[in-house]
């Protein structure tokens, strides 16, 4: 008689990755450069790699399918990751932090601000305050273009927004917003915990700063109680609003968290791509003069642009798609596999985290030629649907993608388009710029730049 032999099923097989390394170097190397790091990663093990990273089993994702499984088609799979889940501390419930079916009331009720025709009403106060920061430059002045930049989008954010002119109070709200920054930090994320009683100089100064912060927004929201005079914006549209599923108002609490949300993560990302427009032309000159001649050509006799104008500008929105291809404000996403799934036949357990970098896939030169060069003419020339959907996804994408991705491209066009009408930049310090990348993708020490005024 014989006897058949049943194979014992294959185990899953592992992804690649690095193996044993000293307890802590990985956060160490990722800390001391995160888009380095994840780079190398990249490279060297190719479109999934597994690895340890502050306390958890990691995977790098870097094919656009892989990332569009993540963020799409198994998205309810996945939460937010670990410093999302930290910035709870100081963002509360908001947009950016919350799950599930508080995530889906506050985007139904913060949608309307961004429908489309309130956005084309946008586009004047965003023109009148960069013709404003323009007319305030002097002639080969050193200055810092990310700092000029930030104060410009939150002027902006105010006035859109809230109803207020926030003028003035620019370099407090961007020194407290520097020290939230901290939750960034892969040790700081550890001991995120333990900031409400720790006695060190950054814990209290995040503390003060979240107290700070609280101080703005409740003061605009009792203000916006008080007189009742708004003009539809996002202060009227959540006092207004009703909950279908308890028929009652939104708490101080609720408004809060969504405002605050919306007030950082509405200036800080467009501010920082525009800093590095204004570096990646002042290091093309010939992009520079095409940008000019477009703006010459669209925008006779001091025109200001607006919604309307943005069709004639292709050259000036392909300088910011490329600005945002090079330096995505938002350099990386992360998220926590909820149960047990399988990326790319590799099995992802759940808990792990997992990453997906701009930074690496939109210098992958699988999807873009010269992948590493400044090529805003890239965004002309090559059909829609050359590539992968999820191999240029500056503002995420699922039901989480950026709820003012549309307010976020008006704004850098037009903010662009009248700066640079009048002005071109150039550096001032010889030494080369890096990146500072935190929560959002900053010019390390700021970009000092001097201004030409154009004829």
């Amino acid at each position: 008689m014989i006897h058949s032999l049943t194979r014992p099923p294959l185990a899953p097989q592992r992804a690649p990755g690095p193996g044993f390394g000293i307890p802590g170097q990985r956060m160490l190397a990722f800390r001391r450069n995160p888009t380095g790091f994840l780079t190398d990663l990249a490279r060297t093990y190719g479109d999934i790699v597994r690895f340890p990273l502050a306390g958890q089993t990691a995977f790098l994702l870097n094919h656009p399918d892989f990332i569009q499984q993540v963020l799409v088609t198994e998205q309810e799979n996945f939460t937010k990751g670990r410093a999302l889940q930290q910035m709870r501390r100081v963002l509360g419930d908001g947009l950016l932090t919350s799950e599930g079916g508080q995530h889906q009331r506050a985007r139904r009720l913060v949608q309307p601000v961004f429908h489309h025709e309130r956005i084309a009403s946008y586009g004047a106060v965003m023109s009148a305050e960069a013709e404003s920061t323009a007319a305030g430059w002097e002639e080969a002045a050193a200055m810092d273009v990310a700092q000029a930049m930030n104060h410009l989008t939150l002027r902006i954010v105010g006035r859109t927004l809230f109803g207020v002119d926030l003028a003035g109070q620019e370099t407090q709200v961007a020194a407290a917003l520097d020290d939230l920054f901290v939750l960034s930090d892969p040790v700081y994320l550890l001991l995120a915990p333990l900031f409400a009683w720790l006695p060190t100089p950054t814990a209290r100064r995040f503390r003060a700063s979240t107290e700070f912060f609280d101080r703005l927004i409740y003061g605009l929201i009792a203000e916006r109680r008080r007189t009742g005079a708004g003009n539809g914006d996002l202060l009227d549209l959540l006092l207004a609003s009703v909950d279908e599923e308890t028929g009652q108002p939104p708490d101080d609490q609720f408004i809060r968290d969504q405002s605050l949300t919306l007030l950082l993560a509405g200036h800080e990302t467009t501010a920082n791509a525009l800093a590095w427009c204004w570096h990646l032309l002042a290091a093309h000159p010939e992009s520079e003069a095409r940008l000019h001649a477009e703006l010459d050509e669209n925008l006779p006799d001091g025109k200001l642009p607006g919604m309307a104008e943005l069709g004639d500008l292709p050259f000036t929105r392909a300088v910011f798609s490329e600005a945002l291809r090079l330096y995505p404000p938002a350099w990386a996403i992360g998220r926590t596999a909820i149960n047990d799934c399988v990326i790319g036949e590799y099995p992802v357990p759940a808990g792990s985290l997992v990453l997906m970098s701009q930074w690496v896939t939109h210098r992958d030169p699988r999807y873009f030629a010269n992948a590493s060069t400044f090529r805003p003419e890239r965004w002309l020339t090559e059909p829609r649907g050359a590539r992968p959907k999820f191999a240029f996804f500056p503002f995420g994408g699922g039901l989480r993608v950026c709820i003012g991705a549309q307010f976020a491209w008006m704004e850098g066009v037009l903010l662009l388009a009248t700066l640079a009408r009048r002005w071109q930049l150039r550096a001032v310090d010889s030494r080369p710029v890096a990146t500072d990348p935190r929560i959002t993708l900053r010019p390390k020490e700021g970009l000092w730049m001097a201004g030409e005024r154009r004829q």
